[in-house]
């Protein structure tokens, strides 16, 4: 199970929200590029990271930041957050991201999704960010109609390769992962599932592992140093 270290980006800052809410705001560091430097020494394989500024207003707004942090590893970065157009995806890409991530944009225009699919194949992953089941968008401000299994499920007919499930109301708490959700979507496709939200030690990633994921997306932990990323590659490893 790949274990993969979150850098959410907001002004310029690696910061972590609680619960989805900007108004909950920790700044863990003023330089993203030297965290990405930092898990990429301790181990890591792979770097998720998030425009918080472009998730809320739509579009791309911590290019600079996120170009830095791409270019500062040898690792492969995946990056979301106000992925709602072509060109914006483009950018990105451009940049030399490994994999593109669409939350919105899988909501609100699946066509993106093929057509994302279709220019880049194997670079799109969606984003499923629920709470209570059902589907939040535009920085998980808004609540859609949409239950986050079926989303699940369509969005891999549009040619997602993969899914990243995560609570809202599990996300920053360090209390623990849902798993009976997120093993519904590992069961509801036929991609891998990345899990995300709650992680707060060793034990959550290996009752994850447990469920089927591909890889668990650790942010608040890592930060705060409940979970030592050499711990967590050291389960991934051995279980692995």
């Amino acid at each position: 199970m790949l274990i993969i270290p979150a850098i959410d980006v907001k002004d310029g800052r690696c910061v972590r929200l609680y619960q989805g809410d900007y108004q909950k705001v920790t700044v863990f560091s003023d330089r993203p590029l030297e965290v990405a430097r930092r898990w990429e020494r301790e181990g890591a394989r792979l770097l998720h990271v998030v425009d918080l500024d472009g998730a809320y207003h739509g579009a791309p707004r911590n290019l600079r930041a996120i170009g830095e942090i791409i270019h500062a590893v040898d690792i492969p970065v995946q990056v979301g957050g106000g992925l709602r157009s072509l060109d914006a995806i483009g950018a990105i890409l451009g940049l030399g991201a490994a994999r593109v991530v669409l939350g919105t944009a899988a909501v609100e225009d699946r066509t993106l999704v093929s057509d994302v699919g279709v220019r880049w194949p194997g670079k799109v992953a969606v984003a499923i960010d629920a709470k209570d089941g059902t589907v939040m968008t535009r920085g998980w401000q808004h609540q859609s109609e949409v239950k986050a299994k079926t989303l699940a499920q369509d969005v891999v007919l549009h040619g997602a390769t993969r899914v990243i499930y995560t609570d809202i109301e599990r996300d920053g708490t360090l209390t623990e992962p849902n798993y009976t959700a997120t093993a519904e979507i590992v069961a509801a496709v036929p991609v891998p599932v990345i899990a995300s939200g709650g992680v707060a030690d060793v034990e959550h990633l290996r009752r994850l592992q447990a469920v089927g994921v591909e890889g668990a997306i650790v942010g608040r932990a890592l930060y705060t140093g409940a979970i030592h990323l050499s711990d967590a590659l050291a389960l991934s490893d051995q279980e692995g």
